[in-house]
């Protein structure tokens, strides 16, 4: 087994997790916005901590830091953020699992973006892949219980809302390979924690700034749910750090489609943690998504 498969189930698991403290965040009368800051305010000084001690105990020092690196950097963690956003509204409009579903659509999204942008080549066995979990997106996105034409339960706010999330994350993996790509010299590791340490900062400063500018008084909020939003700061470390180290060694598509395992977890925390039911429709999206992951990867 390659290395970026477990990194990316690693990764996967530590996703949901966060968003399951974002979605309680959310209840605890957070905005959007405050819920999104979160991530990033707690877990950002751990990520600079991390990459300093690993950069001197390696050797590996001070990184050279290209000019290609920033439009990739800065798209990347402008993209997250605003995905970020996209995916904690959803949760005011859908239940958890339906939530995370609308956000697998990055699965095909990256695969067109990463062609576009970085000249990734997609197998045909990957591309089927993605199509069977595609399907099981579709029966998911659906609610059991609505009526009416099909176009009706399909295109409302909620699908906007993760339509755009898929969009964005798209965006966000591609950039941040794209920005590890480019600093070249350094091993794996050093180089997907120094562009998240990066981005990360950048990210809590734009974030800040926005928030004393149009939501006063959330900051402060934020610090005051120190319990939670500090479990969430600490699994989006380990979650971005994962990802991170998966788009350097493998393209975004590949990474993002055997990242659709956070659905069936996101299933289970819907179930256990907020009561949610799992309908038969839904059941037979988690075999199609299950199939496409098995596929995704023995092909590999």
């Amino acid at each position: 087994m390659e290395l970026w498969i477990p990194i990316t189930l690693a990764a996967a698991t530590a996703q949901a997790l966060r968003f399951m403290l974002q979605k309680h965040l959310r209840g605890m009368q957070l905005s959007t916005a405050g819920a999104t800051f979160a991530r990033f305010i707690y877990s950002s000084p751990l990520v600079m901590v991390i990459a300093v001690i690993y950069a001197r105990a390696s050797g590996q020092g001070v990184p050279q830091v290209p000019a290609a690196f920033w439009p990739y950097a800065i798209a990347g963690g402008a993209s997250q953020i605003l995905a970020t956003m996209c995916v904690v509204a959803l949760f005011s409009h859908r239940n958890f699992a339906v939530g995370i579903t609308f956000k697998k659509t990055e699965v095909l999204l990256s695969a067109l973006i990463g062609f576009v942008i970085l000249g990734d080549m997609i197998t045909a066995w990957a591309i089927c892949a993605m199509l069977i979990g595609l399907v099981g997106v579709i029966l998911l996105s659906d609610p059991p219980n609505a009526t009416g034409a099909w176009h009706q339960r399909i295109f409302n706010k909620a699908t906007a809302l993760g339509l755009g999330a898929g969009l964005l994350f798209g965006v966000s993996g591609n950039g941040y390979r794209g920005a590890s790509l480019s600093l070249g010299a350094g091993d794996v590791f050093y180089r997907a924690i120094v562009t998240l340490a990066i981005v990360t900062a950048l990210q809590t400063l734009t974030m800040a700034i926005w928030l004393v500018w149009r939501e006063r008084g959330e900051v402060t909020r934020v610090f005051r749910a120190w319990r939670v939003a500090g479990l969430v700061g600490l699994t989006s470390m380990v979650g971005s750090i994962c990802w991170f180290n998966a788009y350097t060694l493998q393209t975004a598509a590949y990474v993002n489609a055997l990242g659709q395992v956070e659905l069936l977890l996101s299933l289970a925390i819907g179930s256990l943690a907020f009561g949610e039911k799992i309908s038969r429709r839904e059941w037979q999206g988690i075999i199609f998504l299950g199939i496409s992951i098995l596929v995704l990867v023995l092909v590999a």
